[in-house]
């Protein structure tokens, strides 16, 4: 073998180890839970991935569906995921019920929450008092469920005035159309779009927003496991930043996610996902703060707030701080932020 041809197997070999290096050094594996299944609001996270954002960070990311915020946090608690989107306010009570294994939110997705009570038109609930003596439904991990209390509370409700029926998720909406249950609990773009599919108009509904009764919460972030935090901070900011890029670009062009939704999912109604992805973007996504300020941020005061609320309807003992609950330690750039 020649020295020009030892030369040309050298730097080959060279090359190999070097990008084999390179993949290994951009491959870190990362689980993500959704909070809940494959529909139009988790399509950003998988159009950030097809769209390499993910991996541009360095990141292999996988993406599972979910069954509900509280099943989202105790992934994470338990180890088995490294991220999860969750409501806040269900981290709040699972801090305060599980000290020993509290967490902190990371990044906030929903700046205006989606919980909501939903009543037929017929039904004659008009406010909030007319449920008194009524049946509500919904899966006993919903988070609108989870936070009545805090509504009964800031409207005056006894919270034994009314009765709670439990069902798995598919049934609730049908349920609510039989009358089989006077009202269901639900997040807004779930709830109002599965009626629809259920032959039920918009305007033959009663709908009562929690954030309409005084109740400014905060909706779904993302929270990290300690490990994430303490070990791996610059790919969990990293993740961000994909986060961020996939909502942006999911703004930009809502069919490209639905594309990347069905992708993962062929059996979705792609039109009635891209109206669910509108209704969460318009809703809960672009608001005046994350316009202004980009996506991510918790006002102390606000955050407070809630808190307090969430405590009160719970009975809390020992209350979280806005600082138990929430860090901006991995918070992406101003700049990094931005929706548009």
């Amino acid at each position: 073998m020649t020295t020009f041809t030892n030369r040309l197997l050298g730097a080959a070999i060279g090359a190999a180890v070097a990008l084999g290096a390179h993949a290994a050094l951009a491959d870190m594996a990362i689980k993500f839970s959704l909070d809940w299944k494959y529909e139009g609001p988790a399509a950003p996270y998988l159009l950030a991935k097809k769209n390499g954002y993910f991996e541009e960070e360095g990141l292999d990311v996988t993406i599972d569906s979910g069954n509900g915020s509280v099943g989202a946090i105790t992934r994470v608690a338990s180890g088995a995921y490294d991220l999860s989107l969750a409501d806040i306010n269900s981290l709040v009570e699972f801090n305060a019920s599980n000290p020993d294994r509290a967490m902190k939110s990371i990044f906030m997705v929903y700046d205006r929450p989606p919980f909501a009570l939903f009543m037929l038109k017929s039904s004659g609930i008009t406010k909030p008092e007319d449920l008194v003596g009524k049946t509500l439904g919904a899966p006993v991990f919903d988070a609108s469920r989870k936070l009545y209390p805090a509504f009964a509370s800031a409207t005056g409700l006894d919270l034994d005035a009314v009765i709670w029926e439990s069902m798995d998720p598919p049934l609730r909406e049908p349920m609510l159309v039989r009358g089989d249950v006077d009202a269901i609990s639900g997040h807004y773009f779930t709830s109002i779009l599965n009626l629809q599919a259920q032959g039920v108009a918009k305007d033959d509904l009663t709908v009562f927003m929690y954030k309409d009764f005084g109740m400014d919460f905060y909706g779904n972030g993302i929270l990290a496991s300690p490990d994430m935090m303490e070990n791996h901070p610059e790919e969990v900011k990293g993740f961000l930043r994909g986060v961020v890029k996939g909502w942006a670009a999911a703004i930009a062009d809502p069919q490209s996610a639905i594309d990347a939704l069905k992708e993962v999912d062929p059996l979705i109604n792609p039109d009635l996902e891209l109206q669910r992805l509108q209704m969460a973007i318009d809703e809960n996504v672009v608001t005046p703060a994350t316009l202004e300020e980009g996506m991510g941020l918790v006002k102390a005061d606000r955050m407070a707030k809630a808190i307090d609320q969430v405590a009160l309807a719970f009975g809390f003992e020992n209350k979280p701080s806005v600082d138990d609950i929430y860090t901006d330690e991995f918070m992406p750039s101003a700049e990094d932020r931005m929706l548009k």
